[in-house]
């Protein structure tokens, strides 16, 4: 049996939800949640090179860092900074998010650093910690594929 059956796909698609765990859709023109609009984030998953670079760039940050003080600690400014360059290197796209009109890497950044909506960097980062969230729907399970991004 030909193993590269069981490959994960590069990517997910994660429909994000709020701090009340209701799942999160942008405003149509007149103020009321659009059903079509679902709030999503899509995501670099454990198999893609873009997750292993941004895994090998958090890695050498920890390494510099005890090369310089010889010990680990950070305050959680720091904490909060290196998982925000982390989650944003794994991220692709969101879809019908926005943030103080920023683009690409700069809005990850500000959305993974922006602590009072951080329970989306905690669903990200849960989102990525589970192989599971990549694999590819199988003909025996139920498993939706409108939950995976193009990739």
């Amino acid at each position: 049996m030909d193993i590269k059956k069981f490959a994960v796909d590069l990517t997910s698609r994660l429909h994000l939800r709020d701090a009340n765990d209701e799942l999160m859709y942008a405003e149509d023109g007149e103020g009321r949640l659009d059903l079509l609009k679902p709030i999503t984030v899509n995501l670099y998953g454990p198999g893609s090179k873009q997750y292993a670079q941004a895994q090998a760039r958090q890695q050498n940050r920890l390494i510099d860092k005890l090369k310089r003080k010889g010990k680990t600690d950070q305050t959680a400014e720091q904490r909060v900074e290196e998982q925000a360059e982390f989650l944003s290197g794994c991220t692709a796209s969101f879809e019908n998010l926005e943030y103080d009109q920023l683009q690409g890497e700069a809005l990850a950044k500000a959305v993974y650093s922006d602590a009072s909506i951080g329970f989306i960097a905690e669903q990200v980062g849960k989102q990525l910690g589970d192989w599971a969230n990549f694999s590819r729907a199988s003909t025996k399970t139920s498993a939706s594929s409108s939950s995976k991004a193009p990739g």
